[in-house]
């Protein structure tokens, strides 16, 4: 098959979707043709040889993801099916375009962006993108992507009735091993590391912490790394100040490679304490480092709870600071048992090989009419 990926950016700093969209296409190329179009950025992931990978050069220095360079890409590039990651963006809009000027058929993976959360945030120019081209670019999608049962209910709940494939993220297992527990530390180490923005919910882990007691936290620091919404950071940092947690919590820079290893290793505790989050690729790498996670029903890791690998909680403080005491009060040998339930969840789930194997089967039902998948919801 030939395979045409499209993403505004491939960049090592935008993110979750940016290193699983990595994954994938690494996987794909194992035994298709696979090409990927995107917007030139400062530090792309690395992508195998073998696939042709395109960049757009920016048109506009504040327009992020524009290029006019994208029309001449797109009809230069010879596929059987195309493949948009994300919305309101410019480039999957035009690859919209151009595959029904082809009559070619595409699949949008939306990413989250159509969560409840996500669509209140800057909602009036969402709302104008869905009215001008958005609405219409996911209704004459041949299918839409879903990472969750979740996030299917909240496209459904807008009234779009395409197909949508429920396929989760995935991670490869050999670059995240199970951590060595030691029994010896003095201080143990929350770690919350993502991209730094107001819907992981990070001051309800500052608030929550100050609702715990004293005698408890001592032993105890948290680590909150990663980059992104400066605003969102300094607000942090003064809420830090404000109660006096300078020696406990630490705003540390973005890690990559084996320095982002080395923190869920030195982890004893993930918590992911987010408003809105489609699936939560550093809730996978946690949990297959072996480490224990604590998310909200933000995120759809209700398996945390069934497979003992962690705690799914309500959105809030109250409920985080009565998960944290339960975890903080928990043994480490306690602890390590949940973390190894994790890394078994993700061996038995989440590994990229699976993943891509079910998109190879969702793209063959869509050209071959091969046998409904049963991930497939019409």
């Amino acid at each position: 098959m030939r395979i045409c990926h499209v993403i505004s950016s491939i960049d090592k700093n935008s993110g979750g979707t940016s290193t699983y969209e990595q994954l994938l296409l690494n996987e794909l190329a194992k035994h298709n043709n696979v090409f990927l179009i995107t917007i030139k950025s400062l530090s792309p992931l690395p992508l195998k040889e073998k696939i042709q990978l395109y960049f757009a050069n920016r048109s506009f220095p504040y327009l992020k993801a524009y290029s006019n360079e994208l029309k001449n890409i797109f009809n230069n590039v010879e596929c059987d099916i195309f493949h948009g990651n994300g919305l309101w963006q410019y480039p999957v809009h035009k690859m919209t375009s151009i595959a029904i000027k082809k009559n070619k058929p595409y699949i949008i993976s939306p990413h989250g962006m159509l969560e409840p959360w996500a669509l209140n945030k800057s909602k009036w120019k969402k709302q104008l993108s869905l009215y001008l081209y958005q609405y219409d670019d996911l209704v004459k999608a041949n299918c839409i992507h879903a990472t969750s049962i979740m996030e299917t209910r909240n496209i459904r709940k807008l009234g779009f009735i395409n197909p949508i494939a429920v396929i989760p993220n995935g991670i490869n297992l050999s670059e995240f091993p199970v951590k060595e527990h030691s029994n010896s530390k003095e201080i143990r180490t929350i770690l919350f590391l993502s991209r730094i923005h107001p819907k992981k919910g990070i001051e309800l882990l500052i608030e929550a912490l100050t609702k715990i007691e004293k005698s408890l936290r001592r032993s105890w620091q948290i680590e909150i790394v990663g980059n992104g919404d400066v605003k969102y950071i300094k607000e942090l940092q003064k809420l830090i100040i404000r109660y006096n947690f300078t020696d406990e919590i630490k705003i540390l820079s973005p890690k990559f490679g084996k320095e982002k290893i080395a923190a869920y290793h030195n982890a004893d505790l993930f918590v992911l304490p987010t408003y809105s989050e489609n699936f939560g690729m550093v809730v996978v790498e946690a949990l297959a480092c072996g480490v224990p996670v604590i998310t909200t029903k933000g995120a759809p890791w209700e398996e945390l709870n069934t497979h003992n690998a962690g705690w799914w909680i309500d959105i809030g403080v109250e409920p985080l600071v009565q998960a944290l005491t339960e975890a903080m009060k928990l043994s480490d040998i306690e602890r390590k048992k949940m973390g190894l339930n994790g890394r078994k969840l993700v061996e038995e789930n989440y590994s990229i090989e699976s993943v891509a194997q079910k998109m190879i089967q969702l793209y063959e039902w869509i050209l071959y009419k091969k046998d409904k998948p049963e991930f497939i919801y019409e």
